[in-house]
């Protein structure tokens, strides 16, 4: 591993090269805020998906990739002179030192929840009129669902018992099927709306990350069908053209060799 000086010295080096190119490169001479935007998303989006296949070489390149738009931003807001890497890092050193009173000051916390209550009044004193103002707005629903529950349970707004979330679930269920029958759709939308809010609730109960539990069934279903389209190649069909028998069959092949190959 790299001594702290290393580190230091890496970290200048990337900013020199980020000199070094704003300066003379074409393309990044070009750049803004706003066209970096959605690329700083597409790199964060890319660095989830190493962490979920847990290839440390891809979580190393990805965050280097996300480093990169931090230097970025920092240099396009140094050149405005609004802002530098070094006020970035001082920014986030203070925020870290006044939310932590029980490592920089005298405050004693028993556990994390404590810690999570007590960071969520913090933030209200340094301006925020609601619990909830600090979830982004254009956060993913599931995700955004999520930090909903968790920043409200952080305040003491939370159900006491796992349990009693469940029976909210199938609570929700019940006026699903209701609202199904009615046929009226604005409703059974809101009522499937309040299912998945339930079930997300319950998964953090469970100490279940929602958004990880789909994304890892997203990526079962896409290997699975892959097998079934592998499997019609072979008798050169495409997928479309195999039975729904034989999409099953191929289907239940893939979970078999699945097993297989986790017990291995």
């Amino acid at each position: 591993m790299n001594s702290k000086q290393e580190k230091l010295d890496s970290f200048a080096r990337l900013l020199d090269i980020m000199d070094d190119l704003r300066a003379n490169c074409p393309w990044d001479k070009k750049q803004t805020f706003e066209s970096l935007r959605h690329l700083t998303i597409e790199e964060t989006y890319e660095l989830a998906d190493a962490i979920l296949e847990g290839n440390a070489s891809e979580i190393k390149k990805e965050l280097g990739d996300l480093l990169l738009h931090i230097i970025f931003y920092s240099k396009l807001g140094s050149e405005a002179g609004t802002f530098d890497i070094g006020d970035v890092a001082n920014c986030i050193s203070e925020k870290l030192v006044f939310r932590h009173p029980h490592i920089y000051g005298n405050m004693i916390v028993e556990d994390e929840n404590e810690v999570k209550k007590n960071w969520e009044n913090l933030k209200l004193k340094e301006g925020n009129n609601s619990v909830l103002d600090g979830v982004p707005k254009g956060l993913p629903s599931l995700i955004k669902s999520m930090r909903i529950q968790e920043k409200s349970a952080g305040v003491g707004f939370d159900w006491d018992s796992k349990d009693q979330v469940w029976s909210k679930v199938e609570e929700e269920i019940i006026e699903f099927k209701e609202e199904v029958l009615k046929g009226n759709k604005k409703n059974t939308e809101e009522e499937f709306g309040d299912i998945l809010f339930s079930l997300i609730n319950y998964a953090r109960f469970l100490k279940i990350n929602s958004d990880t539990a789909l994304e890892r069934a997203n990526k079962k279903f896409i290997r699975r069908f892959n097998f079934i389209e592998t499997r019609a190649k072979k008798l050169n069909k495409s997928v479309s053209d195999l039975s729904l028998q034989e999409m099953e069959n191929f289907w239940e092949e893939s979970k078999y060799q699945s097993s297989l190959s986790d017990n291995s």
